[in-house]
């Protein structure tokens, strides 16, 4: 059974994800829960104590996934899986990619946590190049600094591809995680082998069955 603290948090996610962060007060998500918001606010004083709350739930699994990303097999389907995930994990927390300027400004500890995990995601990107060069799926012939410009495109991307969605009226669903997975994933292809480039339409070719 959830606790007190674990229902105010989901419910606060779903009421942030369906009407903004900013649109969302206390006194709603505690009459959404039917409960006073006196007794909310012996959980959490306030609004932002919930928002640090969720951002520090959901990069949880980003941390853990970062700080066992050399364990990972690499392979452009692994790399596809992994993309994946972690769209899958921002769509839970909509409400903060689709206001991700805004909301880091709000809080101190959430603007230098992301920006220390921005660091993480760049040296991951830049040890995941190096290991498809050993793999023989990039060309190694790729300059250092078309790496760094690689990983952050592919950075930019990551977190901008929900906001854009949502922007342009895009349902959220399998179909379209699968699209802009292929979309990310295809960032890597003019700096593929002829051997990661097969791997690669393999891939993309059995999403189309």
């Amino acid at each position: 059974m959830k606790s007190t603290k674990e229902k105010i948090l989901d419910n606060s996610r779903h009421l942030f994800n369906e009407q903004s962060y900013s649109s969302v007060t206390i006194r709603m998500i505690a009459k959404s829960l039917k409960m006073s918001s006196g007794n909310l606010n012996y959980h959490f004083k306030k609004r932002e104590e919930i928002l640090e709350a969720l951002y520090f739930e959901m990069t949880k699994e980003f941390d853990y996934r970062l700080l066992n990303f050399p364990k990972m097999e690499v392979s452009i389907n692994q790399i596809k899986i992994e993309i994946k995930l972690t769209m899958k994990r921002m769509i839970d927390y909509q409400f903060f990619w689709t206001d991700l300027f805004n909301i880091i400004n709000l809080n101190d500890n959430i603007k230098t946590h992301f920006h220390k995990i921005y660091d993480a995601r760049f040296e991951s990107y830049i040890f995941l190049f190096t290991q498809l060069k050993k793999n023989k799926l990039m060309k190694v012939s790729i300059l250092d600094w078309e790496c760094q410009n690689l990983a952050e495109q592919m950075i930019v991307y990551s977190n901008t591809w929900l906001y854009s969605t949502v922007l342009y009226g895009g349902r959220i669903n399998e179909s379209i995680i699968e699209k802009k997975a292929n979309t990310l994933l295809s960032i890597l292809y003019p700096y593929l082998t002829v051997k990661g480039k097969k791997e690669f339409y393999k891939i993309i070719d059995s999403n189309k069955r």
